[in-house]
């Protein structure tokens, strides 16, 4: 089986957190250097997973990359499936969540609830600085003037922080939800973040998420049931309105941006993967 070349790279902590029960096994960023026979070791894995089930692929994730193996979720559907599954699997993989200090009441509820039914307590990453102080530094919410910067500052550089002392993150998209999480790969190489990208779900269509959640009760968000398909930070997500169909359609409204930059195809702008 071939390996990639890792060089451990220290950064600075800046970084608060709630509930830290499984912490990353350092604080030195582990960065992978893909050779060629590495890329098409995972092209082959990935290629033989896609009639897989998600279960089979976050067995097979556990058992090659172990404890360097974490999970981001922002408790969306797909991910609260994954915790699901991953109860059963492997409960002690850490697993985080990009708590901006923006997210709905109810996201940070559902956190609560996912650990009372499935003993996994998703570890609040936090931006060092808090709201008041991150508003007070750009004169105001810079969400309304400059989301992509807001994303970065207070999801992507804490994506960096969380997967310290991993090798594979994984990640609830669907293949189905965007142009740009169409090209997704079950097991593909993030580019941006230098490690291996897991999605156990790229092939599920909405249908299959969904008659999991109601067949085992999988707790889930409640603004799902009040016209909200995605769900992110509150100033920049709506519920959608009559006539749309797409399910990121509410994302932030009136503006070309459908994604927050963690799961993009583009790097010209240093947001995408």
């Amino acid at each position: 089986m071939q390996t990639a070349m890792t060089t451990p790279n220290t950064l600075p902590l800046h970084i608060r957190s709630r509930g830290l029960v499984n912490p990353p096994a350092n604080l030195e960023r582990v960065t992978l250097e893909a050779t060629p026979e590495f890329l098409a070791d995972l092209a082959t894995h990935s290629a033989r997973l896609e009639t897989a089930t998600p279960e089979e692929i976050i067995t097979w994730a556990h058992e090659r990359f172990g404890f360097e193996l974490t999970m981001a979720t922002a408790f969306g559907p797909e991910g609260c499936v994954i915790l699901s599954m991953l109860a059963m699997i492997a409960p002690e993989t850490y697993v985080f969540n990009l708590d901006t200090g923006y997210q709905f009441q109810q996201t940070l509820d559902l956190r609560d609830n996912i650990a009372e039914k499935y003993g996994i307590e998703v570890d609040m990453l936090q931006p060092e600085l808090t709201v008041p102080e991150y508003e007070a530094k750009h004169n105001g919410p810079l969400y309304k003037t400059n989301p992509t910067q807001c994303c970065f500052d207070r999801k992507i550089k804490l994506l960096e922080l969380g997967i310290q002392g991993k090798s594979a993150w994984m990640s609830g998209i669907r293949r189905d939800q965007s142009e740009d999480r169409a090209q997704a790969s079950i097991v593909g190489w993030d580019k941006k973040f230098n490690m291996v990208k897991i999605s156990p779900l790229a092939n599920w269509t909405k249908k299959e998420v969904w008659g999991r959640i109601l067949a085992e009760k999988v707790p889930y968000n409640p603004l799902h049931d009040q016209g909200y398909p995605s769900i992110g930070c509150w100033p920049c997500t709506r519920a959608l309105q009559e006539g749309e169909t797409g399910e990121r359609a509410g994302r932030w409204s009136g503006t070309a941006k459908t994604e927050c930059g963690l799961h993009t195809i583009q790097e010209s702008d240093g947001s995408g993967i």
